[in-house]
């Protein structure tokens, strides 16, 4: 068994790596604090790529991929701050909307949304099914909402057209997440499944929500190391670059094995929710774990070799801290998400 990525897929991800590094700089992560939210031109580019509808099926225009190609790209979203919402639109929302027009539900409705997708003119947020009523990441400015309600059949996933969604701004850590509240009537019109198939359906967005934020994660490790390291060889103290100095080196180290540690588990966990291996949902777990550690150990590492200057507005470290920190804690902490896998090994005993 050859556990590698192929050639199309690292060529794909050196494409994309390319186009944000031109597109996506921390000037631009700057702006968007205070852009308007809505898509952007760079949007339009990522869809032109075929990114945005990478989950898309070929029948609607998208590329009919799995997390396994998803994965590399969302670490170049987090390695750049990505400010808009791929992972939600195109890791979690297509696949969801793709495996619902699979089974025929909601009367043809999701073949437009997966258009729409897939040219780049929709956006969707979507609400952790764990937490109803919670803000939602990406909510204010989204064309779409996925949203969960009780009904009388048990819990309802429903489509909602943000023009039917009153959106209430949720002042957020890293704005560019763009949280918001949405206050919205449930109706026939915006139901799309109900009971056990909703509780499957979500649950599978669960994993893999937490497996897309995962490799966003190991991009945003992956950027703070190595800007740390480059601040190393700059900054001086008693006439040397800090960075030689072996307590520096240690804290480096340190956080880039709990990286290397945390991307093959991420990338795993990938292939274990597209080929349905019955322990995909614990390998989605112990991949949001292992990513939300190692992000949060490069984060504190990153802080404390820059000093109070990497929290400050100039400095470009404060950018993927913010991101960091809200992923960290996004659709399960660290934490979480080991309780749900104990929770999940007790059982089968």
């Amino acid at each position: 068994m050859h556990f590698a990525f192929t050639d199309q897929q690292l060529e794909f991800r050196d494409a994309v790596r390319q186009v944000l590094a031109k597109e996506c700089t921390s000037d631009d992560v700057r702006a968007a604090y205070e852009a308007p939210a809505g898509r952007t031109s760079r949007w339009a580019t990522l869809a032109e790529l075929g990114v945005v509808g990478l989950s898309v099926p070929e029948a609607h225009g998208g590329l009919g991929l799995g997390l396994v190609d998803l994965a590399p790209l969302a670490e170049e979203t987090g390695r750049v701050i990505l400010p808009e919402p791929l992972v939600a639109t195109t890791g979690m929302a297509a696949p969801l909307l793709a495996d619902l027009d699979a089974a025929g539900t909601a009367d043809g409705r999701i073949g437009p949304w997966l258009d729409a997708i897939a040219s780049g003119h929709l956006t969707v947020a979507v609400g952790d099914p764990r937490w109803p009523g919670e803000p939602v990441a990406g909510a204010v400015g989204a064309d779409l909402l996925l949203l969960v309600a009780d009904g009388p059949d048990g819990r309802e996933l429903h489509g909602v057209d943000a023009a039917s969604v009153t959106v209430t701004p949720v002042p957020s850590l890293d704005p560019t997440r763009r949280l918001g509240t949405p206050e919205w009537t449930p109706s026939p019109g915006t139901l799309l499944v109900s009971g056990e198939q909703a509780e499957a359906h979500l649950a599978a967005t669960v994993d893999r929500a937490a497996v897309a934020i995962g490799a966003e994660l190991l991009g945003l490790a992956d950027a703070m190391v190595t800007l740390t390291a480059a601040y190393a060889k700059d900054r001086q103290q008693f006439g040397k670059p800090i960075g030689s100095f072996q307590a520096v080196k240690h804290l480096l180290a340190g956080a880039q094995v709990l990286l290397e540690f945390a991307r093959p588990v991420v990338y795993g966990a990938a292939w274990a929710l597209d080929s349905g291996s019955a322990d995909a949902s614990r390998a989605a777990s112990v991949a949001k774990a292992y990513a939300s550690d190692a992000a949060t150990e490069a984060a504190r590492v990153s802080l404390q070799v820059h000093g109070a200057i990497g929290y400050t507005w100039e400095c470009d470290l404060h950018l993927a801290l913010k991101r960091t920190w809200a992923l960290a804690e996004a659709w399960g902490s660290a934490a979480h998400h080991r309780a749900r896998l104990l929770d999940s090994l007790l059982a089968d005993r």
